[in-house]
């Protein structure tokens, strides 16, 4: 495998992301380069708390970020949302002809630091929330993932990560982009809800085609909501090494394919 093979895609895990046709195209693209994957859990994971009776809950940042709040009752559900998660996409691939390998539970390959004392905004107030189950990325276990790729596998990673009390939840964008850098991969694919990143969205006028290295801190400035994060993981990508990265639509036909051609934004151009 060389670098201008590999090919490192997250897929979202919002409602409206087209799965099936996301599997049609990872399953053509997995013949012709290396490939990792990388899933979300959100929708799955909305579902599950509604079934339960448990209230979703997001933190948000002073500056603006927001993230799932994930007490340790929650963590529990989040766990299974994961697998459940990975189950499905693996599946899928596999359907295709896929030689995916689902990499949840016992064969999670990220690690992470819990967040023992995080900064959010409640009633308009900032608070400090120290029961929350999610991590900060410390590493990769790349020889384990490299191994899979030797051998012809796909491997198929949840947003999940081993810290030292247990899994946490993690960003599934920026996992992407660990894993993209860890592995020295030549472009990161980041599928989402939307065609890319807009200065003013939803205005079409204000679409954005490429963010050149020099102007990531701009856009992350144009980002709004779960946006943020995306250009975060598309700046921890770059300068973990990652030649470009390319947030694009997963609603569509063959969105990874069409990324790769041009749709979506362009990072690093």
């Amino acid at each position: 495998m060389t670098r201008e093979k590999l090919l490192v895609v997250k897929i979202g895990g919002g409602a409206g992301l087209d799965l099936p046709a996301t599997c049609d195209d990872l399953a053509l693209l997995a013949g012709q380069r290396a490939l990792v994957v990388v899933h979300g859990v959100s929708a799955i994971m909305d579902q599950m708390c509604r079934d339960l009776g448990i209230e979703v809950q997001s933190l948000t940042s002073p500056s603006g970020h927001s993230s799932r709040y994930t007490p340790p009752a929650v963590r529990d559900i989040y766990v299974r949302a994961s697998e459940s998660a990975n189950q499905r996409v693996v599946s899928a691939l596999r359907q295709r002809g896929v030689n995916a390998l689902g990499m949840s539970g016992n064969d999670v390959v990220i690690s992470a630091r819990r967040k023992k004392a995080i900064r959010a905004v409640m009633n308009g107030r900032v608070r400090i929330v120290r029961d929350d189950c999610s991590g900060s990325i410390q590493s990769v276990h790349s020889r384990v993932l490299q191994s899979a790729l030797d051998e012809g596998q796909v491997p198929v990673l949840p947003p999940m990560a081993r810290g030292d009390d247990g899994l946490l939840n993690v960003d599934g964008d920026r996992a992407g982009a660990a894993a993209a850098a860890a592995l020295a991969a030549d472009t990161l694919v980041i599928l989402s809800n939307v065609k890319g990143l807009y200065r003013e969205f939803p205005d079409e006028s204000s679409f954005v085609s490429a963010v050149a290295r020099w102007q990531v801190d701009s856009a992350e400035s144009w980002a709004q909501g779960r946006m943020k994060r995306k250009i975060i993981a598309a700046r921890e990508a770059l300068d973990g090494g990652v030649s470009q990265v390319i947030i694009a639509d997963g609603r569509v036909p063959q969105p990874v394919s069409k990324a790769l051609r041009g749709a979506g934004t362009r990072f690093g151009a």
